[in-house]
């Protein structure tokens, strides 16, 4: 890190709206980043940290946008120049990696194209030299077989090669300073641990300055020289990593540091910002004695939930004179689920836990093998018994805002449900149900005529845990639930479904490849990998002592902060 400064941003305040209906959302921010050095900004979703990066990206719309304040990028003012100008050194001087690659890169143009495309606009490269370029910077990514995904289509490839690809396409140009707007979110932690190892080290060999955006202040710590910490528009902390991390002084970074679940300690309830700011948290942890308890009284239960020998299997023919391909997304798992308990199931994308989530629920038959709950076997149900067991077998979705309906409001979406189920007697009935359900996840009534796009991630995660528990089921499946979350909206959700299960005897399946977060909720853990259960036993003693080099490498890959 060098001390000459290459972005300076002074009083910058950034309003959306028509002119005499301005909402100002930065309030007179002023921080700077210095050549070679890699700076953090952290906060939740609303906080305004993006549209800062957007905003020294120059990605606002003119339109309805005010921007007021100085924004100064090697000696030149961004604030003054117009959108052609920007155009001319956007890519080249200032990259970008956005959040969701697959909303970034163009389904419709192979990965190799997209990446080209910038080096001869920006470069003047020939069409030779630009895909020599490009499949050099593939193979600098580490992205593998290079050459064959130069003609792939984004969708063919992984979650984390196509961030890899954003990243090739970021450093196309050889920028001066490169942003990166949570380009870890919701990717596995291993796959995140060599994501942040790639950036480091692209960014010591280029010597290149970086803005790096995320939730996580763990995650921050593992890259960033400095840190800044936004909240509702405005900077309410700044210093080096060991600073802000060891020595915080607002309320709202030391709920940032205290919300996320902790490896070794497992609490009654995880602190939330409110709770923390008002000083009415008490943390309380749960004992091993007091789990060792609560083990002994579940497992001497009959199984809620019986799965023996499940497989499923994928068939794709690659061509007329080709044989055909089996692909095994769930090979040969059994476990049990006893009523009242949290299994967690835990591994890395394509590891086969969703497709046996989806097969547990028949959303996805299983090829052989057999699932029994409450003693039935659910691959023999008709469709009228289907019908009925999905009363006591619900689904928690990772995505809570394209599960709901966009045309119906909140209320509507949680009357359907007790429609079909014939949950309430008439429509009145189910009214008065649905503002109970409301308040009893958090959300007030005023809700019940909004529509999903009016609500906030967590608000409308909430609204999904209140449809599954609309028609009272027995077992709760989580997929990936709280993954997408901010870190203290995962809080307070956490803490929402460890309350229902307390409250109503859930027994839930909680899937994720957040190992934190599924430790923290869990009794049992399953631990998948490439269609198998790798491992298998108590939460705690699968963290404290795994067996297998799978399990310790997803264990080692979880950030520790400093």
């Amino acid at each position: 890190m060098s001390n000459k400064t290459l972005l300076e941003v002074t009083d910058l305040s950034v309003s959306f709206g028509k002119s005499k209906n301005l909402s100002e959302v930065i309030h007179k921010i002023s921080f700077s980043l210095f050549e070679n050095e890699i700076l953090g900004i952290v906060g939740e979703s609303g906080s305004g940290k993006s549209v800062t990066s957007l905003t020294i990206a120059g990605l606002l719309p003119k339109k309805n946008t005010l921007v007021e304040g100085s924004i100064r990028f090697d000696d030149r003012e961004l604030t003054a120049i117009s959108n052609k100008e920007f155009n001319k050194f956007r890519g080249k001087e200032i990259a970008m990696i956005f959040q969701e690659p697959m909303s970034a890169l163009n389904p419709s143009l192979k990965c190799g194209y997209q990446v080209s495309e910038i080096m001869k606009q920006q470069l003047r490269y020939s069409s030779s030299e630009s895909k020599k370029e490009t499949i050099k910077l593939f193979e600098r990514v580490r992205l593998p077989e290079p050459r064959e995904i130069y003609d792939r289509y984004p969708h063919q490839i992984s979650g984390g090669q196509m961030q890899r690809v954003m990243i090739a396409m970021a450093l196309a140009c050889k920028p001066k300073l490169l942003i990166a707007d949570e380009p870890t979110t919701a990717l596995d932690v291993t796959v995140q641990k060599e994501i942040l190892q790639l950036l480091k080290d692209l960014q010591k060999e280029t010597g290149m300055s970086m803005i790096f955006i995320s939730h996580d202040l763990s995650l921050v710590s593992e890259i960033a020289d400095r840190v800044l910490v936004m909240y509702k528009g405005d900077i309410v902390e700044q210093g080096s990593v060991y600073q802000v991390f060891k020595t915080p002084k607002h309320a709202y970074t030391k709920a940032l540091l205290a919300a996320r679940p902790v490896m070794d300690q497992r609490l009654e309830r995880l602190p939330t910002i409110a709770s923390l700011e008002n000083k009415t948290f008490k943390p309380k942890e749960i004992t091993p004695q007091k789990r060792a308890l609560r083990h002994k009284d579940l497992y001497t239960k009959t199984p809620l939930l019986e799965v023996k020998n499940v497989r499923k299997e994928y068939y794709n023919k690659a061509g007329l004179f080709r044989p055909k391909k089996i692909t095994k997304a769930v090979d040969d798992v059994s476990f049990s689920v006893f009523e009242g308990e949290t299994l967690g199931l835990v591994g890395e994308s394509g590891c086969g836990k969703s497709t046996l989530g989806k097969a547990i629920l028949l959303l996805d038959k299983a090829t052989s093998g057999s699932i029994r709950y409450r003693g039935r076997e659910l691959n023999r149900l008709s469709n009228n018994e289907i019908r009925e067991m999905r009363k006591e077998i619900q689904l928690i979705f990772q995505d809570p805002f394209a599960s709901l309906n966009p045309r119906l409001t909140i209320g509507q979406a949680l009357a359907e449900p007790m429609k079909v189920h014939g949950v309430g007697g008439n429509k009145k009935q189910r009214e008065t149900k649905v503002k109970e359900l409301l308040e009893r996840v958090g959300l007030d009534d005023t809700y019940f005529n909004r529509y999903p796009h009016e609500l906030s991630g967590g608000q409308r995660q909430r609204v999904g845990i209140a449809r599954t528990i609309a028609v009272s089921p027995k077992l709760v499946i989580c997929d990936e639930s709280v993954s997408a979350l901010d870190i203290s909206v995962q809080a307070q959700v956490l803490n929402l479904l460890n309350e229902l299960k307390e409250d109503f005897g859930f027994t839930y399946i909680f899937i994720s490849h957040d190992l934190a977060v599924v430790k923290y909720m869990s009794d049992q853990l399953l631990v998948m990998n490439a269609g198998k259960i790798e491992e298998m036993g108590d939460a705690d003693e699968v963290y404290a002592s795994p067996r297998k080099a799978y399990t310790k490498k997803l264990i080692d890959a979880i950030p520790k902060g400093i």
